[in-house]
């Protein structure tokens, strides 16, 4: 079974929330969120709120490479709330390089 994406808006910042599993099966949904994000003139600040996040896996990555390639320009990319085994996974990938983990 896969994950569920959540999504919450307030003024300049979105926030996507990831439930469960951030795997392939959520790409459409997770797509979606931060294209609709876009859409918001004002948008300054992309939070990805990974604190209900089971497991990542390379197309996750992938995912998350995609959406900096679209909206890393316009606002703020930052990953929050990872549990141990994301933070590592984030880590020997060299996120940290290219987004802000909290």
């Amino acid at each position: 079974m896969g994950g569920q994406i959540l999504v919450s808006e307030c003024e300049n910042e979105v926030t996507i929330k990831i439930n469960g599993r951030f795997d392939f099966s959520v790409h459409k949904e997770f797509r979606s969120a931060y294209e609709a994000a876009l859409k918001n003139d004002k948008l300054g600040r992309c939070v990805v709120d990974l604190q209900a996040t089971e497991y990542i896996d390379s197309s996750a990555l992938g995912m998350l490479l995609m959406m900096r390639e679209r909206i890393g320009e316009r606002a703020k990319i930052e990953l929050v709330r990872c549990n141990k085994e994301i933070r590592s996974t984030l880590d020997i990938s060299n996120f940290h390089k290219l987004f802000d983990i909290r």
